[in-house]
């Protein structure tokens, strides 16, 4: 096992290496890039990671399904579609349990929110005396989806039903994480990076485990937040870079 010193140096360096605009391609994130107005990268980053689970060619023609029906204008569809638009979606398959229904509550729910709010960051302002984004996760869910009991709610998770909220943090990371690599587009100027945890998955779960980076076996909340104590003694103002690391060496099976 490496000493904490020899896995920063072997983390900073596989961080590195795998943030690059080369891995834009072929990952979910390429689905924001393909836009310039802030509110456009919000809304196609939101609905390409709320889909994120399983293969990623069928995660990305999905994405391109969703934009192709939003005219390639995310935030003008949502501000300015008809009730036939949305007539039209209800029956729509879109992404294995992901359907149109789930579509059209989400379109509605983002025509509320931007209808109040210029953009998605003042949903999830970090308090001072908090550390992470759980409890900011939950108050984006609590305004994003109301009260009435929906469907669509399975599809947004919560940190306080100890999920490990995978698909969200991985959002927050691409809005908030600035560098000059390319690749995050750190558009979001309130909210600190310092506060972002690394999406956990089964990849980045499992290389955490084998890097002895985490104890327990589960991918959840509670394991989210025993991974934010470590890479915050790596790197308190930018842990989720090593999202990059431990994904890349996921995926290249560079550990087996």
């Amino acid at each position: 096992m490496m000493n904490f010193e020899e896995l920063k140096i072997f983390l900073d360096e596989k961080a590195d290496r795998y943030n690059r605009p080369e891995f834009i391609e072929h990952d979910p994130i390429g689905i924001p890039h393909r836009f310039s107005l802030r509110q456009d990268i919000e809304i196609a980053g939101f609905l390409a990671a709320t889909i994120s689970w399983g293969n990623r060619k069928a995660i990305l023609k999905s994405a391109d399904k969703m934009l192709d029906i939003m005219g390639n204008s995310p935030y003008d569809f949502v501000l300015n579609h008809s009730e036939k638009d949305l007539k039209d979606l209800q029956d729509k398959s879109i992404h294995r349990t992901f359907n149109g229904e789930d579509f059209v509550y989400f379109i509605r729910q983002f025509h509320r929110i931007y209808t109040e709010n210029e953009s998605l960051e003042d949903l999830f302002a970090v308090h001072d005396t908090e550390t992470n984004f759980g409890h900011a996760i939950e108050r984006f869910r609590s305004r994003f989806l109301g009260s009435e009991k929906h469907r669509s709610h399975k599809h947004v998770s919560s940190p306080y039903k100890n999920s490990s909220t995978k698909r969200i943090i991985m959002f927050l990371r691409w809005m908030v994480r600035k560098d000059k690599r390319g690749v995050d587009f750190g558009i979001w100027e309130k909210i600190h990076p310092k506060h972002l945890s690394i999406p956990l998955d089964v990849h980045t779960g499992n290389i955490s485990r084998k890097l002895g980076l985490v104890s327990r076996s589960q991918n959840d909340w509670k394991t989210v937040e025993e991974l934010d104590l470590v890479i915050r003694k790596f790197d308190d103002q930018d842990p989720a870079k090593y999202d990059f690391a431990l994904f890349g060496l996921g995926v290249t099976k560079e550990l087996l």
